[in-house]
């Protein structure tokens, strides 16, 4: 594949920065900003430059890692995975198109003032041959980039200077008049102003020593901006009358007339259309980037990576990008649309901030020659601050990021889910530390051993039955001396009162009681029998459980079947609201198992199943297998967590532990003696959760462990575990 030319020195990059930002910013939003803030908004600009500083030093630090093309799109489908990039790419590909629309049709008005021309025609014009510049090359578009901006600097400089004379104290008398709320919604509109300020990380990939040039271009060109910003609207308000200004489609050319007179218009008007022809520019430049790295990522058709032998520019992106550009110009209400986009970007620069943290708390491979300071709170603020201005960007603009949000997952879930396996770091960063939280988690639970363990009897049982249970009881208590109370609980009809006539001791009673006495004997830990009767047996096993404060419930499993799940049974009840743990034991036979298998669905063992299986190996003396998927598609960094938290877990474990890769049909490299696996206890975090053995029919006694709520993982906790392993 035709690799991209590094052609861009600093000049340029800061160019395509400065040039992408001083257009709509100076020339069409302090107009509409006064309506809102009044003259406040020379602290919605400051406010608004402080906001975007995260987004600036997080993207200069990925960009020096990562100087790819495609900027935005590479640093959060590379952090946050392949559906984020999609919503990432497609979002500000749209994004940065639209604004590059929306500043050719805001600089026709000003065009205007001079020559009597109908302004989509002009607008349309004015695209096509932007379009055919970006396609010739992008050393001619920087080259271009760096004569538009010397030229419109030096016409805002000198209008700066000539105005500043005229700037009358009075206009700025009431400048909180709109209050906070005015001021925040005016530094959520103008926040866009700032949205091209790291549009260069998109041209990474063509940039000369992009280590040292983009964090100068990115950094240097925000600083330079913001103070720009400021004291052009500054002076803008102090020598106008807002009223007049406010709302105007030319208030620059409004505020030169007042002070510079017909000549002064001019020179504005020509500093306006640079300086909108130079955010169209850049906005071309960087947002057909776009597609071209999203294609050369299977993101999107491979014909838009396509690079020109002729240009060495990707000419497939930039036509699509030119088509959407025209079709824009032409056909839509650009501002309103573009208000939206920039709803969007500002949600972009929050998941920029946040795929930082990522990469720097994942596994991946990341090494930039530039690091953000004050890590990570910079990037909290830059997060945080970016939800607080999407809530003053109105409910139209968060309905249209919705919107674009939706139709990304859509392209994903259509086309790239079914060509993409890979994962972002994000993914690796949650994994890696829900493992650190389960081992701690694990060693905790490990020092807690039961002391006493009740054997709860719902049903008739065969002798044998009976005697599994007990004797799983009996090792989960046997290490710490504990003890084990065996209690059958029989439940008559309502009617039936409980009276001595009721609770005499049968012949039955008798024989239950002779069998758990020799039962004790036998397994040489303290047992103790009792028989309860009662009009409801869910009731009367978890008052007993409470009032004798055992550690563990041990019964056998009936089987949760939807029915069971959507109205309840009294094992399900039972697991529900009993004070401590509860084991369900799906009984084919217990003696001495030697092979204790740890049954898992590819994520981290739950901390109660891990020390119920430990205590079963050792009173049994025998070892663990922990077993996993062996058909689950899974990427390298998943393979180095799940390796680093099963040697970290044998470590912890006092037996043998072995690791054996299960296939889904039931294959398997021997036949367990016991299986020991994760058990839910809400009905529809069963539903979603659930974790089944890996093979439908183990062939032998299945252990379900279902913790105290005390000991559960949160939902979150549970529904990082089930995404991200």
């Amino acid at each position: 594949m035709k690799e991209l030319e590094r052609d861009l020195g600093l000049p340029s990059v800061l160019a395509i920065s400065i040039g992408a930002m001083i257009g709509s910013g100076i020339f069409i939003l302090p107009a509409l900003a006064l309506e809102i803030a009044g003259t406040a908004v020379i602290l919605a600009y400051a406010l608004a430059g402080l906001l975007v500083v995260p987004a600036a030093l997080s993207k200069s630090e990925m960009a020096t890692a990562m100087p790819e093309a495609g900027g935005t799109y590479i640093y959060i489908e590379r952090g946050m995975g392949p559906l984020l990039g999609t919503i990432a790419g497609i979002g500000t590909w749209f994004s940065l198109s639209f604004k590059g629309a929306l500043a050719l049709v805001g600089g026709v008005p000003y065009l205007l003032l001079l020559f009597d021309l109908p302004l989509k025609p002009v607008a349309l014009g004015l695209a096509a041959l932007l379009i055919l510049i970006n396609v010739v090359g992008a050393k001619q578009t920087g080259r271009l980039q760096v004569a538009i901006v010397i030229v419109m600097l030096a016409a805002l400089g000198w209008f700066a200077a000539g105005s500043a004379p005229s700037v009358q104290s009075a206009n700025y008398a009431n400048f909180f008049d709109a209050g906070v709320g005015g001021l925040l919604a005016a530094t959520g509109l103008v926040f866009v102003s700032y949205a091209g300020v790291t549009k260069v990380a998109s041209v990474a990939e063509e940039v000369e020593n992009p280590g040292r040039n983009i964090p100068f271009g990115i950094l240097g060109s925000l600083v330079f901006t913001t103070v720009l910003y400021v004291a052009i609207v500054a002076i803008l308000v102090g020598v106008t009358d807002s009223r007049s200004v406010a709302g105007s489609l030319t208030p620059v050319a409004v505020a030169a007339e007042s002070t510079l007179g017909q000549f002064g218009v001019i020179v504005v008007i020509l500093a306006a259309i640079l300086a909108l022809i130079s955010t169209a520019n850049a906005g071309i430049l960087s947002s057909s980037r776009y597609p071209f790295a999203m294609s050369r990522d299977s993101l999107a058709p491979p014909t838009l990576s396509a690079v020109s032998d002729r240009f060495g520019t990707p000419v497939p992106s930039i036509t699509l990008t030119g088509v959407v550009l025209l079709i824009l110009i032409a056909f839509v209400p650009i501002l309103d649309i573009a208000k939206l986009a920039s709803a969007f970007q500002i949600l972009v620069f929050g998941l920029i901030n946040l795929a930082v943290i990522a990469f720097r708390e994942g596994s991946t491979e990341y090494d930039p020659e530039f690091t953000s300071p004050l890590y990570p709170w910079i990037q909290v603020f830059g997060a945080i601050t970016g939800l607080l201005l999407l809530t003053q960007m109105g409910t139209v603009a968060l309905v249209g990021a919705v919107v674009i949000a939706v139709g990304s997952i859509g392209w994903y879930v259509i086309y790239v889910r079914p060509r993409v396996s890979r994962e972002g770091a994000a993914t690796d960063a949650v994994r890696r530390r829900v493992r650190r939280d389960v081992l701690t988690e694990t060693k905790s639970v490990m020092d807690d051993t039961p002391r006493e363990v009740l054997v709860a009897f719902t049903k008739n049982l065969d002798e044998t039955r009976e005697r599994s249970l007990v004797a799983i009881a009996a090792d989960l208590v046997r290490s710490d001396d504990g003890r084990v109370v065996v209690v059958r609980f029989e439940e008559v009809p309502d009617q039936t009162p409980l009276t001595e006539d009721v609770t005499v001791r049968s012949s039955s009673d008798i024989s239950y009681e002779t069998r758990i006495e020799s039962l004790s004997t036998e397994l040489a830990v303290d047992i103790e029998a009792d028989e309860i009767v009662s009009h409801d047996t869910k009731h009367a096993v978890v008052n007993f459980a409470d009032n004798r404060g055992v550690d563990t419930i041990v019964a056998e499993h009936e089987p949760l079947r939807l029915r069971s799940r959507l109205f309840g049974d009294p094992i399900d009840w039972v697991v529900r609201h009993a004070p401590c743990d509860v084991l369900l034991v799906d009984n084919l036979g217990y003696d001495q198992p030697e092979h204790v298998a740890l049954s898992g669905d590819g994520g981290p063992h739950p901390p109660q199943a891990v020390n119920v299986a430990e205590a079963i190996a050792v009173a049994n003396e025998g070892y663990i297998s922990l077993w996993y998927p062996a058909d689950r598609k899974s990427t390298e960094q998943y393979k180095r967590t799940i390796d680093d938290y099963q040697s970290e877990l044998s470590e912890i474990l006092s037996v043998p532990v072995r690791v054996e890769s299960i296939r889904a049909d039931g294959g398997q490299p021997s036949i367990p003696d016991v299986v020991v696996r994760r058990g839910t206890d809400e009905r529809l975090r069963g539903v979603l959760f659930d974790d089944y053995p890996v093979f439908p029919s183990p062939g032998c006694i299945t252990i379900t462990v279902y913790p105290h709520k005390s000991r559960r993982p949160g939902f979150a906790r549970r529904l990082f575990e089930h995404f991200t392993f």
